[in-house]
């Protein structure tokens, strides 16, 4: 089925309430705070009549479109006028061309391009430009996120003297055939930028090095996804989103839209509905991202059935206790609505994938793995879903083969709760150390190791509690929005003083 048509370069509304002053009133955020407003004294006064301009894919599912409303708001909150647009077309084969480039920067996928892409993808993109010509003025500054919009600001800057930066949240640290070919593709719109910004510096390709700077993604503390929960929201929100059966009543009803679960014969029904997950009271393995094929999803159910088949075949020692954790756990397997992503189009193949493997599975393990549905109606709603699954669980999983960063992981390390990634991923391992923030692992492609490392994980309940505690430090102190924006604005001082002289 065919996407909706949507005009060339929507601009997003941000109804996002939360105020610098917000953050200060919360006590361990406070000295971060402080420290923020210090350095925007030196900075606002000099992006005076400017506006910031962030031009991204889309405006809800992945990390860019969930950390911009709130850079956008802390900006203007700050005095820096800021805006948020979202590039559009009505051409499926545009965003297949872009997902091909996504995955190609992260070294997987044919490395051939021909001129026909070049076209569409510059067509597409001046269009969107022209969209915005009639919107900026002289001195504005561009930020672009990511390669879908990357040739805009060649476009603009033809007629228009303005600052642009290209902040590119992915990358590989490693160079094969498919890297040199889409880094030779983009090549062409990198002249157009006075800086870029990237999430490590494994990432930064030798065309960008001296115009590159790295700048690691932050976790909003006060957004839906990241808030403290008490017990009674954590459960109330699990009721009105469908994840359990209510044990009571609640203050707030349902939700419009309720979460989604596959069924052994592989159709959909409520999570609610079928065999209850056991979300208050097992243990719970939790991976939560975009049904993405880079994402891992299928070795990590393997490695999880594995540990049960292994279980349940009495391969395994251990205490009592133990054996009895690894009875109960389960495995949670969460993502958005496919449908719900328009700059995703490989997301209903990737579930589909998963729900063929699952059907396979033995009905005793089937009934220890919930591939389930987020919808996507309310953002809100999807995000305090995800939040509710993160502190419900024992270990988050964030398996990805690829990770340009991976927000989930600092999230779930924000609500204490020790992550289990790995070391291929440049992304993950710039967050999670291990054996002090949970686990790396070196092949996320095999199950075998995601078996041996859960079962380690699992076997001491207080270790992973220390490693919570420490996760949440780690973030507390590296990955939060607000020393997001410090570097953001260093940035920005840095390209207005070049260019006053």
């Amino acid at each position: 089925m065919m996407a909706e048509p949507r005009p060339p370069l929507q601009r997003v509304r941000i109804t996002q309430s939360y105020t610098v002053d917000d953050y200060a009133a919360v006590a361990h955020l406070a000295p971060a705070v402080a420290e923020l407003n210090l350095e925007a004294q030196g900075i606002v006064p000099k992006l005076a009549g400017r506006t910031v301009w962030m031009v991204s894919s889309t405006a809800k599912g992945g990390g860019v479109a969930e950390m911009l409303p709130t850079v956008v708001s802390l900006l203007r909150g700050l005095g820096v006028q800021t805006e948020w647009v979202v590039l559009g077309s009505d051409q499926p084969a545009f965003f297949e061309l872009t997902k091909r480039i996504h995955n190609l920067i992260h070294g997987v996928g044919s490395p051939d391009f021909g001129e026909a892409d070049r076209s569409l993808y510059e067509r597409v993109n001046r269009a969107n430009a022209e969209s915005l010509r009639a919107l900026v003025r002289p001195g504005d500054v561009l930020v672009i996120h990511d390669p879908q919009p990357l040739p805009m600001a060649h476009e603009l800057r033809r007629t228009v003297p303005i600052l642009a930066i290209w902040r590119c949240h992915i990358g590989l640290d490693a160079e094969n055939a498919a890297t040199r070919a889409v880094w030779n593709f983009l090549e062409p719109y990198f002249e157009a930028y006075h800086a870029a910004v990237f999430s490590a510096a494994e990432y930064i390709p030798k065309r960008l090095g001296r115009r590159a700077s790295v700048v690691y993604p932050g976790i909003d503390p006060l957004a839906p996804k990241n808030r403290e929960l008490s017990l009674r929201r954590t459960i109330e929100i699990m009721c009105s989103g469908g994840l359990i059966p209510c044990p009571g009543p609640t203050v707030r009803g349902p939700y419009a839209s309720l979460a989604q679960r596959v069924t052994p014969n592989g159709a959909m029904a409520p999570a609610n509905v079928t065999e209850s997950i056991g979300l208050l009271t097992r243990p719970i393995v939790t991976q939560v991202s975009r049904w993405d094929r880079l994402k891992g999803f299928g070795p990590l159910m393997e490695g999880f059935a594995r540990l049960k088949r292994s279980l349940h075949d009495g391969e395994l020692s251990g205490d009592p206790e133990h054996r009895r954790r690894l009875d109960l756990v389960r495995l949670v397997l969460a993502g958005p609505e496919p449908s719900a992503i328009q700059d995703d189009p490989e997301a209903v193949d990737v579930l589909e994938e998963l729900r063929t493997s699952y059907q396979r599975l033995h009905p005793a393990i089937q009934d220890d793995i919930a591939l389930l549905l987020l919808p996507m109606r309310s953002l809100e709603e999807n995000a305090l879903m995800v939040n509710a699954l993160q502190r419900a669980s024992s270990i988050v999983v964030q398996n990805s083969l690829r990770e340009g960063f991976g927000l989930t992981i600092a999230e779930a390390m924000w609500k204490r709760v020790p992550v289990l990634t790995n070391s291929r991923a440049c992304g993950p391992r710039q967050q999670v150390r291990d054996g002090l923030d949970g686990r790396l692992i070196a092949d996320p492609e095999n199950p075998a190791e995601l078996e041996r490392a859960l079962d380690e994980m699992l076997a001491d309940p207080d270790r992973l509690d220390r490693w919570g505690q420490s996760a949440q430090r780690r973030v507390h102190d590296q990955f939060l929005v607000l020393t997001q924006l410090r570097a953001w604005g260093r940035l920005l001082l840095t390209l207005v003083s070049r260019e006053e002289g």
